[in-house]
């Protein structure tokens, strides 16, 4: 048992998208959750840029006292990830890539076209396509970026006609081109316009990783005592910019009166 809180953290607030599925697999786990929302996007930066934003980020989750560090961010996950876990030698460092790759190495083979969509530095990075490709080399991989989405989405830009010709600005002739048949979002903002590409591409299976690494979560637990059992810690989110659009999609995405939450603003400068 250990009742220590999971930590998580992403480049603003797409990593929220994680938590959800997870506690709704193990209810009695509690969160510290960073999101870095002044310095959003990620995926445009030089990944030296990235590492050092990150490294900052995961020595402020240790000093919270966390169990282990959950990367909720395709763009950090593809950068710097074995950087990461070198760095915080204590606790282990889960990635949001592997356990997506896992999914689409099982569920397809090379009678599929497999597209993922991601930022710039998760695309560039090829990390999806070695991952997938490690596990079953014949399925055919096709990725675009796609950096406008990630802006709009953190501005609630959601629900809205400009969204829909974003997404099909970018994805129109990628899917027609290369015959996607299965789509895997690899940014963890994308879910929360999941029902806009499901509307608009209704053929396609999508595959979510903010949903497939809340069982990896879990058998990792699981396998080293770790899980917890009547915690009383309050789930707490920080953000580096905390604005009126990451408290609304907190309230967007989960039932907040389900557990106790508390906001905190954090300057960026400080980590």
């Amino acid at each position: 048992m250990d009742n220590r809180p999971i930590g998580f953290f992403d480049s603003g607030l797409g990593g929220l998208t994680c938590i959800s599925p997870l506690l709704s697999l193990l209810p009695e786990e509690r969160i510290i959750y960073f999101g870095d929302t002044a310095r959003t996007p990620y995926g445009s930066k030089a990944a030296s840029t990235i590492s050092k934003f990150s490294l900052r980020i995961a020595d402020f989750l240790v000093q919270r006292n966390v169990k282990m560090i959950v990367i909720a961010c395709n763009t950090v996950s593809a950068v710097c990830l074995k950087e990461l876990t070198e760095h915080c030698p204590d606790i282990p460092v889960l990635g949001i890539i592997s356990p997506a790759a896992e999914k689409v190495a099982h569920s397809c083979s090379q009678n599929n076209s497999v597209g993922i969509i991601g930022t710039k530095a998760t695309i560039k990075s090829n990390a999806y396509e070695r991952y997938i490709n490690r596990l079953s080399p014949k399925i055919p991989i096709h990725g675009v970026a796609c950096p406008a989405l990630v802006p709009l989405i953190e501005e609630g830009i959601i629900e809205n006609e400009i969204m829909d010709l974003s997404i099909q600005y970018y994805m129109d002739r990628f899917l027609k081109y290369h015959k996607i048949d299965t789509l895997v979002l690899g940014c963890t903002h994308y879910p929360l316009i999941m029902q806009n590409i499901s509307r608009l591409y209704p053929r396609l299976s999508i595959i979510d990783p903010s949903r497939e690494i809340a069982a990896d979560i879990k058998k990792l637990l699981t396998e080293r005592d770790m899980l917890a059992k009547g915690s009383d810690f309050e789930n707490t989110f920080f953000a580096s910019d905390l604005s009126e659009n990451f408290i609304n999609m907190i309230n967007r995405i989960f039932e907040i009166n389900e557990f106790k939450v508390a906001f905190k603003d954090l300057d960026p400068d400080i980590i």
